[in-house]
């Protein structure tokens, strides 16, 4: 497999790594010093290609990609304003697009054990929920693509939780986000339900960037030869 990558800070080095070692070839690299390199002919040489910038070009990376007819892997955070205007132009492209606020296999599975236990916390008014979020001070956003992902599916099934909040709260219809920039953390998310008589947390502490790399590559190989919009659950099998 060929690929593209858009984005080669600590992210897209550790997916280079990772690519060459499973005998993957990079055909194109692009930063914020070659971003014109980004054209019909460059592209042309991969078979896909990765997005990890920021929320200031992540869009324009996007939709680039999409005209220009290439599979695209994005892990991009902090522009999803934008989703519907992209979606709509996937699909008018016949395009590929794998999207995800965190590509690591483990985080994935968290994703599905938070559903599952807000599922059966939805019962219990006597806890109160709040999450907690670390990552390093590179991260532009807050809270993180992650932590949003983790609390739309507390308030998909908790329904006292109406919207949540990145700081402090005493409204019980919010639900409380701290983020906390501190390095050299790859990445923490904590979801916490509190009463009089017990807490009960799960935790996700990332080690590395290996985790999030790995699955990036994941995604890269799955969407070779799909057409249409996935994430991470369909990449897993989840």
């Amino acid at each position: 497999m060929k690929i593209a990558l858009i984005g080669y800070g600590k992210m897209g080095q550790a997916i280079e790594k990772i690519a060459l070692e499973k005998g993957h070839e990079i055909v194109l690299k692009i930063d914020i010093n070659n971003a014109a390199d980004l054209n019909k002919e460059n592209i042309a040489n991969a078979d896909v290609a990765i997005e990890f910038t920021g929320p200031h070009s992540a869009y324009e990376n996007v939709m680039k990609c999409l005209e220009l007819g290439i599979p695209l892997v994005c892990g991009s955070t902090g522009w999803l304003d934008k989703w519907a205007e992209v979606k709509q132009f996937c699909e008018e492209q016949k395009g590929t697009l794998i999207y995800a606020s965190n590509y690591s296999i483990g985080v994935n599975l968290f994703f599905e054990l938070n559903t599952r236990l807000a599922k059966l916390m939805s019962g219990y008014p006597q806890y109160e929920v709040s999450m907690e979020e670390i990552h390093h001070t590179q991260k532009k956003d807050a809270p993180s693509g992650t932590a949003i992902t983790l609390a739309e599916q507390v308030l998909g099934n908790i329904p006292a939780k109406k919207h949540w909040v990145n700081h402090l709260s005493d409204n019980p219809e919010e639900l409380e986000i701290i983020s906390e920039r501190i390095d050299p953390a790859p990445g923490t998310h904590k979801i916490r339900y509190a009463s009089s008589v017990d807490d009960i947390e799960i935790i996700h502490t990332a080690h590395n960037r290996i985790g999030f790399a790995g699955g990036a590559v994941l995604a890269a190989e799955f969407a070779i030869n799909k057409k249409g919009i996935f994430g991470m659950k369909e990449v897993l099998g989840l």
